[in-house]
């Protein structure tokens, strides 16, 4: 207890540093900012900045982890997640702000005082009117879309609440973008690997977390069956989950360690995801993911659905992650567990069927495949010149 207090003293002590350092900066080097709640925020913001840098333009970024590692350069400043970071955000003095935070101005971040540009990129494929907050876009002037999905759900809900139309850019999915590339890697370097079914089959289990998780709907029962029927099994779990369950990891490897169960420690990194034969998940946005980046089908658990925003239905609009999934994969009763290896047999053999249906979808739900990035650049650099910040 003691040990942790004084912690958290010296990490107050430090973003008050960072938050003076920021403000130190000349403006000129803090044009463009980004922010970063927690390092896992680079998958989606790194390709933009690193376009943006390629580009000429420099930025800076204001970090909330304290193991960040954006924090070893010169232009990257811890505030953590206190006073210091309130304070930043409420006088941040800079032409864009950009980050994948939504509710800004909904809870203690308030826009700044100073005539900010915000720009927002999303950290998901799925539609944001039934996994996001009714009003977690409000606060943004400028949205980077993933996909179509998300300009026609933006337009209906500033149409359905009588909102200022926002500018809206054709940006695209860096995470995606980022898997793409990791797995062309991985085929080079092991031609084959990933195309040929594993002996066992290799199941990867990716809940989502919240009261639509597998985690709360039967996934010692699935895990069970998986095993039983001799498939290499890992778990994905949710960083949330971890958080907010600390004891789980320790209970199921109690349980099913012996029969073989890993658990995949980095829910950012691609090893896993890879090197699977197929994906059993529900709600979570990591089966868009790895459907698109791979080609491969997912197994879909019809779990309640994820609901952030239970005024969704005022759009009257679908949402992509329940319109897509019986196009990229098969949704399957819960707690038919016993039918479920069967189901990973099946799917595993038609592989090869379900590549072009897959990439079919890929390609018309999401803009700017493989260069997202660039994108997003070229967007914000041509939203300020045009709002006459472009020097």
């Amino acid at each position: 207890m003691f040990g942790r207090l004084i912690q958290q003293w010296k990490d107050g002590r430090r973003a008050w540093a960072g938050f003076q350092a920021f403000n130190a900066l000349p403006r000129s080097r803090r044009k463009i900012v980004f922010y970063a709640e927690t390092a896992a925020d680079w998958a989606y913001l790194g390709p933009t900045a690193a376009a943006l840098e390629k580009m000429g333009r420099g930025w800076a970024a204001v970090c909330s982890d304290p193991r960040d590692p954006a924090l070893a350069r010169d232009n990257a400043f811890y505030v953590g997640f206190g006073m210091p970071r309130t304070a930043l955000f409420r006088n941040i003095d800079a032409d864009a702000f950009v980050m994948t935070l939504p509710d800004i101005e909904t809870f203690q971040l308030k826009r700044s005082v100073n005539p900010v540009h915000y720009f927002y990129i999303f950290h998901s494929i799925a539609s944001m009117h039934r996994v996001y907050r009714e009003h977690a876009m409000d606060g943004y002037d400028t949205i980077l879309c993933v996909g179509p999905h998300h300009e026609r759900e933006i337009r209906k809900t500033e149409e359905v609440y009588g909102l200022e139309p926002k500018r809206l850019l054709k940006h695209g999915y860096s995470r995606l973008d980022t898997l793409m590339h990791d797995v062309a890697a991985f085929r080079e370097a092991h031609p084959g690997a990933d195309e040929v079914p594993g002996n066992p089959l290799r199941v990867l289990v990716a809940p989502t977390w919240g009261e639509c998780s597998l985690v709360e709907h039967g996934l010692e029962g699935l895990l069970d069956a998986l095993l039983r029927a001799g498939f290499q099994t890992t778990l994905r779990l949710h960083t949330m989950t971890k958080r907010h369950k600390p004891g789980l990891v320790p209970e199921l490897m109690r349980r099913f360690g012996a029969a073989g169960l890993a658990i995949d420690p980095d829910i950012n990194t691609t090893q896993a995801l890879v090197e699977s034969d197929i994906m059993v998940s529900e709600w979570s946005g990591s089966p868009l993911e790895y459907a698109f980046a791979l080609l491969k089908p997912v197994i879909f658990v019809d779990t309640p659905p994820k609901v952030h925003n239970p005024a969704f239905g005022k759009l009257g609009l679908p949402c992509l992650e329940e319109e897509i999934r019986g196009l990229i994969g098969e949704i399957v009763p819960e707690g038919r567990w016993e039918t479920l290896p069967d189901t990973v047999r099946r799917l595993v053999a038609a592989r090869p069927e379900w590549k072009d249906r897959i990439a079919a979808v890929r390609d018309a739900t999401v803009y700017n495949l493989g260069r997202s990035g660039e994108a997003g650049a070229e967007g914000i650099v041509r939203t300020l010149g045009e709002l006459g910040k472009g020097g």
